[in-house]
């Protein structure tokens, strides 16, 4: 029976999460032969996911020592690196072991990478090592040299976007051959089903509304959207903006909404559960992301048949939004480019925005589990 090992450390809320978990899971669902495939938990981070990963018959590696669970979430750049640095020096040993001891036959690295891919650098492994691009890699000096010392060493490379593959083979960092796209497994179309009939009582559904879903964090930069949505209110003040999320920009942002009297008009409402319903019920979904690739919100969105206008950052927003009907896409980190799409948006004729909708939904079906699954097989040469 084959081992596909999975390594994606987090000490905060990310889409990244339900990444591994969904690709895990499709591997479990999907493949004709068994398979063991296992998470390795670093810190506690996967307890709070260990009932979802049973019923799917994932297991769970927890590597001995510090256990971090009760702090979580951990926001800020510098106590996440405090903490990114804590998991390196104390989990190094044990995770070394436990790759020697199981000898998976794939591993599967996602977030905090250069863990594992030190060990590649001075240790021999029959595993072979799968580096999985979660988002646009900023390539720091310490990156570099570390992609570089392992690019004849790792097996494969995934990117969840055509331009991050073709950004990275045009850095002639990794052997073209052994980059390759994998979308993201975002869409499970029965959940998503289920929950969108799920009955949602909040007063907050009565209102006509733009949406943003996101991490409260420079990153996701909802401070834009709020200033454009400032303007924006001058000729439509029935409107309201929802914000969903947490994190460290929270406290910033609340000042600016009182200071700017939008109480009224903008609404936090912290993390969801089921999101779903809002929205479906939403005028819009906009992302105002500095960068992001692909961006699952944006994919959910449109399978529930939204619209979305979003920055054009890099890298996946354009690829996946762009298409002959056209797009809601504006020039990143520019509010009056923003405003003014918005206001395209609401001048829209119902056909306009309907043929937009069903141009991108056609493309969610490449984010599908089913899919993933079929494109991950195939690269693992499963069955």
């Amino acid at each position: 029976m084959k081992k596909i090992f999975f390594w994606s450390p987090h000490i905060s809320n990310v889409a990244t999460i339900k990444n591994v978990i969904n690709s895990a899971m499709s591997l479990k669902r999907y493949n004709k032969k068994p398979l063991n495939v296992s998470i390795i938990d670093a810190v506690g981070e996967w307890r709070k996911y260990l009932k979802e990963l049973e019923m799917s018959n994932i297991n769970l590696f927890e590597l001995p020592g510090l256990n971090l669970n009760k702090l979580f979430p951990i926001e800020g750049f510098f106590k996440s690196r405090i903490i990114y640095f804590l998991i390196f020096f104390l989990k190094y040993n044990s995770f070394k072991k436990l790759i020697k001891k199981e000898k998976p036959d794939y591993l599967i690295i996602h977030l905090i990478s250069f863990l594992p891919l030190s060990l590649l650098i001075f240790s021999k492994f029959e595993t072979k090592f799968i580096l999985r691009i979660s988002g646009l890699p900023r390539l720091t000096l310490f990156r570099k040299i570390l992609w570089k010392l392992i690019s004849k060493k790792i097996y494969m490379v995934t990117c969840p976007s055509k331009k991050t593959r073709d950004d990275l083979i045009r850095k002639k960092i990794f052997l073209e051959k052994n980059v390759k796209i994998l979308y993201d497994p975002i869409i499970e179309v029965n959940r998503i089903n289920k929950y969108l009939k799920d009955k949602n009582t909040d007063d907050i559904l009565n209102k006509k509304y733009f949406l943003n879903i996101g991490r409260l964090t420079k990153q996701k930069n909802q401070i834009l959207l709020i200033r454009a949505f400032s303007k924006i209110l001058d000729d439509n003040i029935n409107l309201n903006l929802i914000i969903v999320g947490e994190g460290e920009k929270r406290v910033y942002l609340e000042k600016y909404i009182k200071n700017k009297n939008l109480e009224d008009k903008v609404f936090l409402i912290g993390h969801i559960k089921n999101v779903y319903p809002i929205i479906k019920n939403s005028l819009a979904v906009i992302s105002t992301s500095l960068w992001e690739d692909p961006g699952a919100v944006m994919i959910e969105a449109s399978y529930c048949n939204k619209n979305v206008i979003s920055s054009n950052c890099p890298n996946g927003p354009k690829e996946f939004l762009s298409s002959k009907e056209g797009s809601y896409l504006f020039e990143n980190n520019d509010m009056n480019s923003l405003i003014d799409k918005i206001n395209l948006f609401l001048k829209e004729s119902k056909n306009k925005k309907n043929a937009q909708i069903l141009s991108c939904k056609k493309k969610t079906r490449n984010y599908t589990i089913f899919k993933h699954y079929k494109t991950l097989g195939l690269l693992l040469n499963l069955n």
